[in-house]
């Protein structure tokens, strides 16, 4: 402030010397134009002081968000160094979360543009104080293996990871607090330190929901909501199902597989159909299948193959046919639907169940909350879902341009329709690779 005076007392002085000098007339003449002078001198004053001022609040301000920063990775350091108090341990966690508005169970490191089940994990396990924050940019540091890779809308009820981590207090809830509604740790289990969730893994079982319609002849409006499944078509859905039971080749319900592939064949323990139930005035049913392993795109051909079969656009014989070594066009049912239940781990529970060490990997204490959490979170969002998008309608609709009698050649122009239709649903399930 002095300066600025200063500075406005010589242009006072020289605006005085050029009107003449001294207080007389000429002094008096010229004052409006001092005056005038005086008020932009003001202004450009009081500019640059408002300039320097914001000048000074931005740096302030990056300096206080740098402080930020430094203080949640101080924070975060803090508490990783607090939990290393803890032992760090092998652990399964039982996971449920539907796949809705996800890309997939497993993390694409380096893509955040599709957002993934292990992303909100991950995130989840390094706030919560379970694993050091490295250990999210290289999963490999906390041996993290997930049982089955579900893939993009694929809901689950029973998921397993395997992962190190510290045994903090209170773990569930650190955890659970961590994550968002529609994903819960349901469970946690101390295992083998060479144990792998996938690798163990002796069997999965997955259901898949839809609306019973599907199962209707196609001379039917396919979008009678008031269809409802008589004893007869179950007993057809079933009988159509139990022919998959077994081992057979299932390179027809897969790509990029021959017949010749020996990793196309596939061991079905069980499959069937489910009593029907009414959830909100539309007729719902689940088919449940258990097997060793599946390949992409397995679950939802099989299902399509029998919708195509019982609504009498596929003849019988196509169910054989379809493990031979001829190419044949097998539609492949929405992902909508499509859920991860269980997975069996009996080998090992053989082993190490009874060792006094490890407990059995068995989930009857958490069966009610799986239960509640499909009824609150995986039931609608297939139910709303299919209401909102009509996704099993619009497939339905598309099964009289499949040739099942189709050449080679005309199976691929089909599965390239699939494949650009696919790119609005969602994927199924593979177990096979990471």
């Amino acid at each position: 402030m002095p300066g600025r005076w200063r500075l406005l007392r010589a242009v006072a002085r020289g605006l005085s010397a050029r009107s003449g000098g001294g207080g007389g007339g000429g002094g008096l003449k010229s004052a409006p134009g001092w005056f005038a002078m005086a008020g932009d001198m003001r202004a450009t004053a009081a500019s640059q002081a408002k300039r320097f001022k914001s000048s000074n609040e931005e740096t302030e301000n990056q300096e206080e968000n740098g402080h930020q920063d430094k203080r949640f990775k101080r924070s975060q350091k803090d508490v990783e160094d607090q939990n290393k108090k803890f032992p760090k341990r092998k652990i399964v966690l039982l996971m449920a979360y539907s796949g809705k508005g996800y890309h997939g169970m497993q993390r694409n490191l380096g893509s955040s543009q599709f957002k993934t089940i292990e992303d909100d994990l991950v995130s989840a396990l390094i706030r919560s104080g379970c694993i050091p924050e490295n250990h999210g940019e290289d999963m490999k540091k906390m041996s993290f293996q997930r049982c089955a890779r579900t893939d993009k809308g694929v809901s689950a009820a029973g998921q397993i990871v395997s992962l190190k981590i510290w045994l903090i207090d209170d773990v569930l809830e650190k955890i659970n607090n961590c994550l968002p509604s529609h994903i819960r740790i349901l469970g946690l289990k101390r295992v083998t330190g060479g144990f792998s969730s996938k690798n163990k893994c002796d069997a999965r079982t997955y259901f898949y929901m839809l609306p019973t319609f599907a199962f209707a002849h196609k001379d039917r409006d396919i979008q009678d909501k008031t269809y409802r499944l008589n004893k007869e078509t179950l007993e057809k859905v079933n009988k159509l199902l139990a022919c998959y039971k077994g081992t057979h080749n299932f390179h027809n319900f897969t790509s990029q597989k021959g017949p010749k592939d020996p990793s196309a064949k596939r061991y079905i323990m069980e499959i069937y159909c489910e009593e029907p139930f009414v959830k909100e005035c539309m007729e719902f049913a689940v088919i449940k299948v258990k097997g060793q392993s599946f390949m992409m795109h397995q679950i939802r051909k099989m299902i399509g193959l029998v919708i195509a079969v019982v609504k009498g656009y596929a003849p019988e014989s196509i169910m054989e046919r379809s493990w031979g070594e001829e190419k044949v066009d097998v539609p492949k049912a929405p992902g909508l639907g499509l859920v991860l239940e269980k997975v069996h781990f009996e080998k090992y529970n053989r082993r190490f169940g009874n060792d006094g060490l490890h407990e059995p990997l068995e989930w009857t204490e958490e069966e009610e909350k799986i239960a509640v959490f499909k009824e609150q979170h995986i039931y609608p969002t297939i139910i709303n879902t299919e209401r909102e998008e009509q996704s099993m309608v619009n497939w339905l609709s598309t099964l009289s341009i499949h040739d099942f009698n189709a050449t080679s050649s005309g199976v691929q122009v089909n599965d390239r329709n699939s494949k650009s239709n696919d790119l609005e649903g969602s994927d199924g399930c593979d177990d096979d690779s990471d």
